[in-house]
């Protein structure tokens, strides 16, 4: 979950006129971006069940080009018996594909050798010298933090999905830092903790803390899928998160 990676989306298709943008209101914490929810509702599906999305030609090319660059590390696909390899077109590719590919690169790795992988996937699609360019843009004050909190909710809502800033405290700061994702998508359609930390929160956490210096802690509810991002603030040590206790999901998870 990078900032800087969309200065370097470059797509050669023409996109039509009539793009279908996603539904978005406000309310008293801020922006409230949908998602392009397919649910009645509008909301978030409850806890077990899987929401439903109309993913538009955007959210198709985000989930296409990370899929492809955490293709390169993952294992590949088991193929049905007498089935041809089939390689996926830059349009084949949908969420459930994007979650398909973490999965197989989870296979065969240690929990630190998961989160380089990732570490490797973000760098890989920044160009050169951008995390010093993002310390000298964004050192580690209030007004960063506020303003890649306000930049998080519009541009990840493909990945996590519907989410808004929420005021927070840092250091006895109150801010406009946070970030309160409704019902993580990327939790709730893998159903697994071990993704959700090794795959997500470490090593996004650590990117902004270390490579960015704008400290990031996330904090996952399991409970009901929902998860806080608060920028400015430290993240504890593995050792001493919560997170590194946390069972997976007995039912749920494959």
């Amino acid at each position: 979950m990078v900032v800087l990676s969309l200065q370097t989306v470059h797509f050669s298709h023409r996109l039509p006129k009539s793009l279908p943008l996603s539904n978005s209101t406000g309310n008293q914490y801020g922006r409230v971006v949908r998602c392009g929810i397919a649910e009645p509702s509008g909301v978030p599906a409850p806890f077990g069940q899987k929401t439903k999305y109309n993913d538009g030609i955007f959210e198709k090319a985000f989930m296409t080009l990370f899929a492809r660059k955490m293709g390169k590390f993952a294992a590949p696909p088991k193929e049905k018996a007498g089935a041809p390899e089939q390689k996926k077109g830059f349009w084949d590719y949908d969420y459930e594909s994007f979650v398909d590919v973490s999965k197989r690169v989870m296979q065969g790795r240690s929990r630190l050798q998961q989160q380089d992988v990732v570490r490797e996937v973000l760098l890989s699609m920044l160009p050169p010298g951008a995390p010093a360019q993002f310390r000298k843009l964004f050192p580690p004050t209030k007004w960063a933090a506020e303003f890649n909190a306000a930049l998080t909710v519009p541009f990840f809502h493909w990945l996590v999905g519907p989410s808004e800033v929420i005021e927070v405290e840092v250091n006895g700061v109150k801010q406009k830092s946070g970030v309160l994702i409704k019902k993580c998508r990327y939790l709730e359609n893998s159903g697994c903790v071990g993704m959700c930390v090794n795959m997500c929160k470490i090593p996004t956490q650590d990117f902004f803390t270390n490579e960015f210096g704008l400290p990031l802690t996330m904090t996952p509810n399991f409970e009901d899928m929902s998860c806080e991002m608060v920028y400015g603030q430290v993240p504890p040590p593995f050792e001493e998160d919560p997170v590194s206790k946390q069972p997976c999901f007995s039912i749920i998870c494959k």
